[in-house]
């Protein structure tokens, strides 16, 4: 009988409209796989697959049949949610099956991660790029804008380049945000695309209820289970003074991240049944009433005069004019995402938003929609996991069952320490005879660390003595102190290399370890691709694994990639046209400077984020903090995505030494420094006809390539070590333009 009902399914299976090839490729991805793993379980090669789902070709027998049992099944996993009441057929020439009819979408809470986190890594000062008579033109800007009710938007006009379109979905259609001012005593919205609103609402209140019920401000969702975007409203100083909000935060204030509860407007929204997150009213507020059903009324306040848009990793937006900043912020939030907080807060919420921890299933009795009781394939669940030990920073409650001896510090035994690079070591006599220090620059390269990684997505296993698997993420305790960087495999070839003048790749300020220390997979898998084995005597494992960063990686890639290109740089220049394109970039538009400066922000900041520390409210040592409830506070990715990021730059700078005898001078997280008798990294990168070493640097715009950081002299070099009487003085910190201060010493 079974044999009947399987013949029974095939028949069905070989004659099922197969839904449209986004809807393919959304599937897919809602449910963590690979079009590597679709492939491999239906037996075809990757761009079949790949094919498939742009629609260039369409699968045939017998692997029709499987493709569309696999696609039912993930439709009823995850069945398109668009909005019922802006829901439009099929074209007729795309039948949709019942399968994937649009359903309500799941309500998940409102509640905001907390304030910013950085990657540990060291910083190098930002400088703009000198302008040059031969740069390009300014790109244009938005023209005067076309001034429109809220009840009747009006037609936009011509934008710049680097401006979001407003998206297809009427929901949405005046875009993500709008920066709420005032001129000549009307309150004005201004929008992405040289729109403005008149807003005719009175108090904050209002200004709530007008946007989410004419505003039609909001972004669509990023993946199959997630949700829209809720509008973000910036208000200016004179918005603020409008709606009676102070200009700026006194001291306390500052200190506090809000104002006072009991200021006369959050009294008005609180007798206006408006609730405000734990976060309290600060620079970026959420206003919000519980969900019913699937309706969500949340909007999110961005305050600049409050420090919303740090300097740090915004420039100077705060200062720009109304129709400008909502172009910056616009384009960042068609690009990356609808800003949610800091740039590191958003980094950390896009990995939510591009991998939601629940999906909505259809209950088999009453047919209605109910959030799933298991958490999405790849995600990481609703549910916070503990780290394991020597993944824990210090304090973590984690380590309280270890009953350590008070002010105990723990070593490379005991903690994993997967940071950044920051290494230097003396020139040699003849290093000292070359002309100039010629700074290298990895782009994005934290971005592409991430790229292709197995993550943990669950809890920690704990094994002794295990066989070390590379394709198992989690963190091994091994002896590496056996790698000798004189003799290693470079590709497939043993290479002799003056080890004396090479970082160790398995500690942040590049000296050999001595002896068992923790390290995440990356980094022992790298001292197997050495040459050397590797016998670990502990380790935490992490059986539920998935490449949870891809989509990340892949949209802020695809950011990154389209401003650049706005900005002139395109990803298939020469290495003359490129280092030509990157003199002066952000001095072509700007606004669109600023986005990419956010962008890169976004990358660091979300990989920080994963491991924040306690901010203050009154934590002790040994105690639970507030991040430690989120899903997202992982330890264990973070120390993932920097330890492959600095094998990465290792493993090119030992290609780079095998190939042509140049060591590095200095390295400082994703910079290299080297000497060489010319200026420009051509002098120093070995090209031949136009092509370069290969697994070696190479120059060009995409995450992993290289750029130009900065040129200094020799003699500058050796002055600064000797002023500082600092022989090993990182020159990677100020190699962009020669500035050096007490705190690059450490002082």
């Amino acid at each position: 009988m079974s044999e009947l009902f399987d013949a029974v399914d095939a028949l069905v299976a070989s004659r099922a409209t197969l839904p449209p090839p986004a809807e393919r490729k959304r599937l897919r991805s809602a449910h963590g796989l690979t079009i590597d793993e679709v492939a491999g379980a239906l037996k075809v090669r990757r761009a079949t697959v790949s094919g498939w789902e742009s629609g260039k070709t369409e699968p045939r027998p017998p692997e029709r049949d499987a493709y569309a049992r696999l696609l039912d099944k993930l439709a009823e996993l995850y069945p398109a949610i668009p909005d019922p009441a802006t829901e439009t057929a099929p074209a007729p020439d795309v039948p949709v099956p019942a399968t994937f009819t649009a359903v309500p979408a799941p309500v998940q809470p409102a509640e905001p991660a907390p304030s910013d986190g950085e990657v540990s890594a060291p910083t190098r000062p930002q400088v703009p790029a000198e302008d040059l008579a031969d740069a390009p033109a300014a790109a244009p800007r938005p023209a005067s804008t076309t001034r429109t009710t809220s009840r009747r938007p009006g037609a936009r006009k011509a934008v710049a380049a680097g401006t979001p379109a407003s998206g297809t979905d009427p929901r949405f259609e005046n875009g993500p945000l709008a920066v709420v001012d005032v001129e000549d005593g009307q309150v004005l919205a201004y929008g992405v695309g040289g729109l403005v609103l008149d807003v005719p609402a009175k108090s904050l209140p209002s200004l709530v209820e007008w946007t989410l019920a004419e505003a039609k401000l909001g972004q669509p969702k990023l993946s199959g289970p997630g949700r829209p975007a809720d509008p973000l409203l910036v208000l200016t100083q004179a918005a603020l003074e409008r709606y009676g909000l102070p200009t700026t935060l006194t001291a306390q204030e500052r200190d506090a991240g809000r104002i006072p509860e009991g200021h006369k407007v959050i009294k008005q929204l609180t007798r206006a049944d408006w609730k405000l997150t734990k976060r309290g009213f600060g620079p970026w507020a959420r206003i919000y009433r519980p969900a019913k059903g699937s309706e969500r009324q949340c909007v999110q306040l961005c305050i600049p005069s409050w420090n919303a848009l740090d300097t740090r990793f915004w420039g100077d937006a705060a200062q720009l004019p109304p129709a400008e900043l909502a172009r910056v912020l616009g384009t960042y939030a068609s690009r990356v995402m609808t800003p949610r907080g800091s740039t590191a807060v958003t980094g950390l919420e896009l990995m939510t938003a591009l991998h939601p921890p629940t999906h909505a299933v259809r209950d088999e009795e009453t047919g209605a929609l109910r959030q799933a009781d298991t958490k999405t394939p790849g995600s990481l669940g609703s549910d916070p996991v503990d780290c394991a030990p020597p993944e824990a920073p210090d304090g973590h409650p984690v380590l309280n069952a270890l009953d350590l001896p008070r002010f105990h510090v723990r070593g490379p035994s005991e903690k994993l320490f997967e940071e950044a690079y920051d290494w230097a070591r003396p020139m040699t006599d003849a290093e000292c005879t070359l002309r100039h220090l010629v700074g290298i620059d990895v782009n994005m390269a934290f971005a592409a660390g991430a790229n292709g990684l197995t993550v943990g997505l669950g809890e920690s296993t704990h094994i002794k003595n295990p066989a070390f698997d590379p394709k198992l993420p989690g963190s091994w305790l091994v002896d590496l102190s056996h790698v000798d960087l004189s003799h290693v495999k470079a590709g497939k070839e043993w290479v002799e290399l003056d080890g004396s003048l090479l970082p160790s790749p398995f500690t942040p300020k590049g000296d050999r370890p001595t002896g068992p220390a923790w390290y995440a997979t990356p980094t022992v898998a790298y001292a197997q691709e050495l040459g050397y084995d590797v016998t670990p005597t502990e380790a935490y494992v992490r059986y539920d694994n998935g490449r949870y960063l891809d989509g990340w990686y892949t949209r802020l890639r695809d950011a990154y990639l389209a401003t650049m290109a706005d900005l002139g740089v395109a990803v298939d220049l020469s290495p003359e046209d490129f280092l030509a394109a990157m003199d002066g970039y952000k001095d072509r538009d700007p606004e669109l400077g600023i986005v990419i400066t956010a962008i890169k922000a976004t990358v660091k900041g979300g990989v920080g984020k994963l491991r924040e520390r306690p901010r203050g409210e009154g934590w002790r040592p040994g105690e639970r903090w507030r991040a430690l409830e989120r899903p997202t506070w992982r330890p264990d990715i973070r120390a993932a995505v920097i330890s492959r990021t600095r094998i990465n730059l290792h493993r090119k700078i030992v290609k780079h030494a095998a190939f042509t005898g140049q060591y590095p001078i200095a390295v400082l997280s994703d910079c290299v420094v080297y000497a060489a008798n010319g200026e420009s990294p051509l002098d120093v990168l070995p090209y031949r006809d136009g092509k370069p070493l290969p697994g070696g640097f190479k120059l060009g715009i995409n995450p992993g390539l290289v750029k130009h950081e900065g040129t200094q002299t020799v003699l500058w070099g050796e002055e600064v070590r000797e002023r500082f009487d600092a022989p090993e003085l990182n020159l990677a910190r100020s190699i962009k333009d020669g500035t050096v201060t007490d705190a690059d010493n450490g002082e």
